[in-house]
């Protein structure tokens, strides 16, 4: 019996252990919460700036939403496509204009866009680096014209990365 104990005893050390690791990694490349509001609200002071209605969005590392904006009288329709910019940019590391000359027809990954549950393979999608060049998060941005919405993702991008050279 006591062997038994000393087991279960070290498998939930294990366990533990390996737990606090994961979580660490997971941190140790990810956008902070303030890192992605400082985003947002730089993306949307640019989107003030060109006088252009957007929803933008920053997602983590994981692809998960971390932070959301829909401007008053934004479309609606661009909520989702601002939230799938952000994701599509974080799957692959790239940005999403980049990723849409690709998926042209004849291009090497022609169709990509319907894997994952729908991709966005336009401008607006950018991936948030760190200054040791690691991929943090990513920006999307969906309202304006195609370029308006890479302009405005781009700054929100380049806040974060900005802010860690200073």
């Amino acid at each position: 019996m006591n062997s038994l104990k000393h087991f279960k005893i070290c498998v939930i050390l294990i366990m533990v252990s390996l737990t606090s690791s994961l979580a660490n990694a997971q941190i140790s490349n990810d956008i902070t919460h303030n890192d992605a509001l400082k985003a947002l609200l730089i993306a949307k002071q640019k989107a003030e700036e060109l006088n252009v209605l957007v929803n933008i969005a920053v997602v983590d590392a994981g692809a998960n939403l971390k932070s959301f904006i829909r401007m008053d009288e934004s479309f609606l329709g661009s909520i989702d496509i601002a939230i799938k910019k952000a994701k599509t940019s974080r799957y692959f590391n790239i940005a999403t204009g980049d990723l849409g000359k690709l998926s042209q027809p004849g291009g090497i990954i022609y169709n990509i866009e319907h894997s994952n549950g729908g991709l966005i393979t336009f401008p607006g999608g950018i991936p948030i680096i760190n200054q040791n060049k690691n991929i943090i998060g990513a920006i999307g941005v969906s309202g304006g014209t195609i370029e308006q919405d890479r302009d405005i993702a781009i700054a929100g991008a380049n806040a974060i990365l900005n802010n860690l050279k200073n």
